[in-house]
């Protein structure tokens, strides 16, 4: 596996997003053993950098995964998130990026991780009610302390990563980006290449529908956030069944399949991008990090960067309204 650099935090170019094997998804939770096969797998296989967050589970993911790292954490990068559970009382799913909370929730995660430093420490999403100087203030504090090594930002917008940065240095931004959601190329990508910090797109499948496999939500079952997405419902869904089509027929011309095609054009982007395709089993994380190998033509990143855009918007109105603050 190839590495990039994400400012000066090198990581595989390809990581593991560990979301969906406790959260968020059909079967999520049902199966820490194969989970944690996978998790293994993915570290064989040269991948060197893992994702979580506090809210996934909430907090069992983080403790699955500092499981899975026991007697391994010395090869892995680990990024968590803090801020979408207020630890005062407002509890999970509500924003809090407080220095309070940020204190309780970096030791909660601590913790939880079973290690005493995050490598990478995200905003899970930008706080309006407290300023950005603020809560990187915090994050410089606890990088000072050797509790964190890097700090990030998640769906932030240009105005709010610069305000960030001149506070102390942003390492990473992570976004979902991928062939059906090329909303950062406007905007938020310029910035990081002329702040040289790096880029972690989450997602990168298009949360599974890339690969081609999903022609209906009738098998997501009601914890399965996807069933409700304006991307997967109606006359949306149907329009967008012919882009996974494009990107199969690409994929039948490469030999490859269709998730690896969507992850090579990622890492066409750039070579300050990572992005880490989520999954819980194994099969799928020897098939996305084969990705790696894949080198596309100029042609077919020519087809690929023409798609049209995805029918809908890529979350209800409520998730709309915290992207890019």
């Amino acid at each position: 596996m190839r590495h990039v650099k994400l400012g000066d935090l090198e990581v595989s170019r390809i990581g593991l997003g560990a979301m969906g094997m406790s959260h968020g998804y059909t079967g999520a939770g049902r199966d820490d053993t194969e989970s944690i096969r996978t998790l293994h797998r993915a570290l064989e296989l040269g991948v060197t950098f893992i994702d979580t967050a506090e809210i996934y589970g909430p907090y069992t993911n983080e403790e699955l995964v500092g499981r899975a790292l026991k007697g391994r954490r010395d090869r892995v990068v680990v990024a968590t998130k803090f801020g979408f559970v207020s630890h005062a009382g407002g509890g999970p799913g509500h924003l809090d990026s407080s220095p309070a909370n940020i204190r309780t929730a970096v030791d909660g995660s601590l913790k939880r991780l079973g290690t005493d430093c995050i490598d990478l420490y995200y905003q899970h999403r930008v706080d309006p009610e407290v300023p950005i100087e603020d809560t990187v203030g915090t994050l410089a504090e606890l990088v000072a302390e050797g509790k964190v090594r890097h700090i990030g930002l998640s769906e932030a917008g240009p105005d709010t990563i610069r305000r960030a940065h001149a506070v102390h240095p942003v390492t990473a931004v992570q976004s979902e980006y991928s062939l059906w959601t090329r909303d950062p190329e406007a905007r938020v990508l310029p910035l990081l290449r002329e702040l040289n910090i790096g880029f972690v797109p989450f997602s990168p499948l298009g949360h599974g529908f890339l690969t081609g496999q999903i022609r209906s939500t009738e098998d997501f079952d009601d914890t399965d956030w996807r069933k409700n997405n304006p991307r997967f419902t109606g006359e949306n869904l149907r329009r967008n069944l012919r882009l996974a089509d494009e990107v199969q027929a690409i994929a039948a011309e490469a030999g490859a399949t269709p998730a690896q095609i969507a992850l090579a054009w990622l890492l066409a982007q750039g070579d300050t991008i990572a992005p880490i395709p989520g999954t819980k089993r194994l099969s799928r994380v020897e098939e996305n990090t084969a990705a790696d190998g894949i080198e596309l033509t100029a042609e077919q990143i020519d087809k690929l960067n023409n798609l049209p855009p995805a029918a809908g918007e890529s979350h209800d109105e409520a998730g709309m309204r915290l992207l890019e603050r």
